[in-house]
């Protein structure tokens, strides 16, 4: 239930999984973290993202080319900064704001997508 989840977790990544917010750039625990293992979802566990998957671009936020598996995350329009649309990343399991996923970016990676996503929303379970 939420009031389990808000007691759970702190102020700052209540507000990003739980209302949409996003932590400051350069500010995240993983923005600079390459250890082997998964990234999980701060409110309820489920992985999200792979190390393996990964990769530096210097936004500073940590960045993913791909979620663990196609049905890990949801993908959804955001208006917000209407005239230009983004496109939420939210946990499938949970619906927590994780992020926003960019495309054609002309990273070299192998999805051409960049999943832009705050810190204080993932656990890593390093391996």
């Amino acid at each position: 239930d939420e009031s389990a989840l808000k007691a759970k977790l702190d102020p700052l990544s209540y507000a990003v999984l739980r209302e949409g917010a996003t932590e400051r750039p350069f500010t995240g625990e993983y923005n600079d973290v390459y250890t082997t293992g998964s990234y999980k979802c701060r409110a309820c566990g489920v992985e999200l993202f792979k190390s393996d998957a990964k990769f530096k671009t210097g936004c500073g936020w940590p960045s993913f080319y791909e979620p663990q598996d196609g049905d890990a995350v949801v993908l959804i329009e955001d208006r917000s900064l209407a005239p230009r649309i983004r496109t939420e990343v939210r946990c499938a399991n949970c619906g927590s704001h994780l992020g926003h996923v960019f495309e054609g970016e002309g990273y070299e990676t192998p999805t051409d997508q960049r999943y832009c996503i705050n810190s204080v929303a993932l656990v890593l379970e390093p391996k």
